[in-house]
Parts: structure tokens; sequence; C-alpha cells
């Protein structure tokens, strides 16, 4: 299972696997055949045992194997054998109170009025932590995790940036260790100890809708965005339901990143597009392990 370690600065080995695995995206992209366990490996200046021990302990699957999630084709292979229809999944009671796609969460949100002070009075705690993508910048109230940045692409300043922006006239505390318990259990972490990570779900109405709808999207499944739009009673809102996608303040937990388009192309990503092929290989990958 995930090892999740909170941090005070960041450092050369955070995120390893990540950072490993983007390479890889990278070369996989640029060739025009598939690639060799031996190949690959060497580009990365690896053995080919070492780089098998690596991708088989992170994902639980074989280098070959991931490469072919990894392809940029696989997203149309999800939209034809894993969509979901939330209607259903609505149906099967896969909501925020209870066990939401592989992980334990609870969720609760702010009122419009709370919302509108955008921050005012609220302490806002803040750490860095490991996660499966590289450094993941994660916030949070006393009710639970309110933001949560992966900076693997932006960088560690933008992540911040882009966070205490949303609620600016919060008060910004740094403690990872007081945020540590829901972080574990979050990422299912083996020293986890809490049954359910609270989440805090801080925006406007709309927004905490198209989130809700996100948290029905079973782990290694995707949806589109029509569909999300339908699930909260507005069809011909598409473009509103994106742009609230994009403004998901708690990547990978609420799993913006099994959105796509009709087409089966990815469509955006805030973290970053390689992220979410990276999320989408690794759920993959792991739902077939």
């Amino acid at each position: 299972m995930t090892q999740i370690k909170p941090i005070s600065t960041p450092n050369t080995d955070d995120g390893y696997h990540y950072q490993v695995m983007r390479r890889a995206i990278d070369l996989i992209d640029k060739a025009e055949d598939p690639m060799q366990l031996e190949q690959i490996a060497g580009e990365m200046g690896m053995s080919a045992a070492h780089f098998q021990r690596l991708f088989s302990r992170w994902v639980g699957v074989s280098p070959k194997r991931y490469q072919q999630y990894l392809m940029l084709g696989h997203a149309k292979t999800l939209m034809r054998d894993r969509f979901t229809t939330l209607e259903t999944a609505h149906s099967l009671g896969l909501s925020g109170t209870g066990r939401l796609h592989d992980l334990f969460l609870r969720w609760e949100s702010m009122s419009p009025g709370e919302f509108a002070r955008k921050g005012a009075d609220l302490t806002i705690y803040w750490g860095w932590f490991d996660s499966p993508f590289g450094l993941a910048l994660v916030m949070g109230t006393q009710k639970g995790i309110c933001g949560l940045a992966l900076a693997a692409e932006t960088g560690e300043e933008a992540a911040m940036q882009d966070l205490t922006a949303r609620w600016p006239l919060a008060t910004f505390v740094e403690d990872p260790m007081m945020l540590r318990p829901w972080v574990l259990t979050a990422f299912g972490a083996q020293d986890g100890t809490l049954d359910k990570a609270p989440l805090y779900l801080i925006g406007a109405p709309f927004q905490i809708k198209v989130w809700e709808a996100l948290l029905s999207i079973p782990s290694g499944q995707v949806t589109t965005y029509s569909e999300i739009a339908s699930a909260v009673g507005k069809p011909k809102a598409v473009r509103a339901v994106g742009t609230a996608v994009g403004r998901n303040p708690v990547s990978w937990l609420i799993p913006c990143h099994r959105a796509l388009r009709k087409s089966g192309a990815l469509g955006g990503y805030h973290w970053g597009l390689p992220v979410k092929r990276a999320m989408l290989a690794y759920e993959a990958a792991r739902a077939e392990a």
C-alpha cells in the first residue's frame, strides 16, 4: 500500500516513483513503436531488473503492461470498457456518506454564506506530503481536508499560490502533523488508523454539486462532462461543469481525473495532463492487478 510521509520542505527523493513514471511517459510518447523493457530502463539510466522492481512495486503490474495503460489511446479504451453512468452510481448508493472509489472518505460542505466570505475567520492548516503522484500540498480545516494540490508539473510555489488564492481571507498555518492522520487514511497508507478521512468542500453551491458527482465515479472507471452535467440536473451546462471540474480543490480524492470528453480525449487537467494520464493508468492497472 502507499507510503505517505509528511515533510517540512521538499527534497530530491520526493515523488521518486512518479518522476520515473513521468519520464517513461515522455519516452513512450516519442517512440514510434512499443519500447522494450531494456530500452526504457537504459534511457533512464537503470538496469532492467531495477526498473521492473520499481514499477511492479509502485503499480502492481509489469512495466510492459503499464506501458499499455500509458499509451495515448488508453483513454478511448476506458470510455469503451469502463464508462460509468452517474445515475446508476447514485442509485447504488455511491455517495459522500459511504465508501467512495476504494478510498474511505466522508464529506461535508461549507454553506453558501460562509463561502461568500472567502475564508474570513477560517484557519486552514497546510503541509507537504509524498504521494503516489509526486509532492502534494494538503490543506485542511478542523473539519477535514479542503485542498490537495499536486506540484510535480506546476512546481511548489505555483501550487501554494493556487490554493491560498481560493480562500484569500483565511489564516494559513503550517501544521503537517495535524493533517497527517487524514492524509494517511485517504491515500490508503499502511499506517493509516482512521476509519474515514474527512473532506470539507469549500466552494460555490454549483461547484459542490459537481464535486459530489465526481465522488460517485468508481476507481478505474471514467465518465464524461455531459454525464456529470446531467447528474447535477443541468444537462446543457457542460461548459460550466468543465469549469467546476477544473476548480476542484482536492485533486485525486475528488477524482476529476476520471472526467473525459465524449470522444475519449483526456480534456484538460488543472495539475498537468501527464498527472491525469498517470492517475488513470495507475487506477486501471491496479484494477486488473
